[in-house]
């Protein structure tokens, strides 16, 4: 049976617009602030000590995954449907047990990280020069893990804009303190950085996570092993997820790595980081404030598909421009954020914004099955997902090189876009509003154009038409966008500027 969609409000278009802009007021800071310490390592370290950090990093993404048990995620869930009950108590137990969790496994993580440093460094690097360095990098999984249960207290009361401060406080300490250490002491700096990047959120989490029960609820040790055992057993699933991803992500560095040398994984390293700098502030606002909202109405499957219907519907108009933006000015994106060292990756980060263009489309049909709490679906899905992935860069890149690690980021999502859209369709009946498939077909076709363009023209042909690409489709971005918002909440000058262009 097909299910009618509730017609959209403005209302809840502005809502989550205002959410998208908070989040993303902060990534633009969080993107200076990029701008000045990528080039900052781009200069002191080169392509060699950016893939370092690159592999370092999904050492403890992939650590983090494992010792958090996926807490931060299900602490989310269970602070959304406490606060949902308007019960204070409800939400006090649910904080002090979330808190506690947290500090236990940041602990063991921590203990676990630097137990296993020697065995590590030699699986990822082929020797154990690394071993300090990883060893150093266990008080960074005990920050992250912290700070993420910290952070699960905010997201599940949709503290949007406290989450916003946080992001920016973060970023501006975590920078203040890594670039001079990298410029002191160069590559030996670089697992310190990490740790002092991951530090950096433990204050401002903290700070603002204290009011929310800032007194321990007290509970007898059954109830509290109640509350914990439900924690993990959602956490788990989130867990698993988080390791299929991570380990992909660090699978294909070592791939690249093998293949091309830590030049190579540098290269990488840094069209991953710019293809992702643009939508990955629609992506985080859509786990913020998405997520907890779409929750809230995972029992009313009409009502679940046109939560996603909108958000699909803000996130295409927003990243779309952004990401042809992108892809246009790659070249000179490489050269303001890392050097002209890095310009090898150019057509990497191409590869890679034609996959986030997809990414953008198919995230939220996915938090349906998240909602949902299909266990099962989402975690096959997510193995799925890491084999397809790894796969497709193992045969690409020992094909066609470093550029490969992009096409298989591409492929993923060709692929995954279609299988997560067969899953949500049989879960809820979802179908994608007339709106949304004309904004697809507006934005995938503009992507694939000016990809081509710049494969088969002179550069500066291509980029003429890829400036032409973007100021159309940003054209047409705002339009829309002020078509869905309420008449007041758009200046009159400029609803009138956009009708006159049209």
């Amino acid at each position: 049976m097909t299910l009618r969609m509730t017609p959209p409000s403005s209302q809840t278009y502005t809502q989550i617009l205002k959410s998208t802009m908070l989040m993303g007021g902060s990534s633009l800071v969080n993107v200076a602030l990029s701008i000045v310490r990528n080039k900052a390592m781009a200069v002191l370290l080169g392509p060699e000590g950016v893939g370092l950090m690159g592999l370092y990093g999904s050492i403890l993404d992939i650590a983090q995954a494992i010792a958090g048990l996926g807490v931060g995620s299900s602490g989310v869930r269970q602070i959304a449907e406490a606060a949902g009950t308007d019960d204070a108590e409800t939400i006090a137990r649910s904080a002090t047990v979330l808190r506690r969790i947290s500090i236990v496994l940041g602990l063991l993580g921590a203990l676990l990280l630097a137990a296993l440093a020697f065995p590590v460094s030699n699986f990822t690097f082929g020797d154990y020069q690394h071993a300090g360095g990883i060893a150093l990098l266990s008080l960074a999984i005990f920050f992250r893990l912290v700070s993420a249960g910290q952070t699960a207290l905010i997201q599940g009361l949709r503290g949007i804009a406290d989450l916003a401060r946080i992001n920016v406080l973060a970023g501006i300490i975590g920078t203040a303190v890594s670039i001079p250490l990298i410029y002191l002491f160069g590559l030996q700096a670089i697992a310190p950085s990490l740790v002092v990047i991951a530090a950096a959120s433990i204050l401002p989490t903290w700070w603002y996570s204290r009011r929310i029960c800032p007194h321990p609820s007290p509970m007898p040790a059954r109830q509290f092993g109640r509350e914990v055992s439900a924690l993990l057993r959602l956490g788990f699933v989130f867990m698993a997820s988080g390791l299929l991803t991570f380990g992909a992500a660090y699978a294909i560095r070592l791939i690249v790595l093998k293949e091309g040398g830590v030049m190579a994984a540098g290269l990488y390293q840094a069209a991953w980081g710019l293809g992702g700098l643009y939508a990955g502030f629609i992506l985080q606002a859509m786990g913020t404030d998405f997520y907890p909202r779409l929750t809230a109405a995972a029992e009313n499957n009409t009502e679940c598909n046109r939560l996603v219907n909108e958000q699909a519907e803000i996130s295409m108009l927003l990243a779309g421009p952004g990401l042809l933006g992108t892809l246009t000015l790659a070249p000179l994106m490489m050269s303001l954020f890392y050097s002209a060292e890095f310009h090898g990756a150019v057509d990497l980060l191409r590869w890679i914004c034609l996959g986030m263009m997809l990414r953008i489309i198919s995230w939220p049909m996915g938090f349906i099955v998240v909602a949902k709490r299909t266990q099962a679906i989402f975690f096959w899905t997510e193995v799925a997902a890491a084999v397809v992935h790894v796969g497709l860069a193992w045969l690409f890149v020992s094909l066609l090189g470093t550029q490969g690690a992009g096409m298989a980021f591409f492929g993923l999502y060709v692929w995954h876009s279609i299988l997560i859209y067969v899953i949500v369709r049989k879960l809820t009946g979802f179908r994608w509003s007339a709106a949304n498939r004309r904004h697809a077909l507006l934005f995938l076709p503009a992507s694939g154009l000016v990809f081509l363009m710049f494969s088969i023209l002179p550069l500066w042909t291509a980029t003429v038409i890829g400036f032409v690409a973007v100021a159309l489709c940003g054209l047409y971005s705002l339009r829309m966008l002020i078509d869905l918002l309420p008449p007041e909440s758009v200046p009159a000058t400029i609803r009138g500027w956009i009708t006159k262009s049209a």
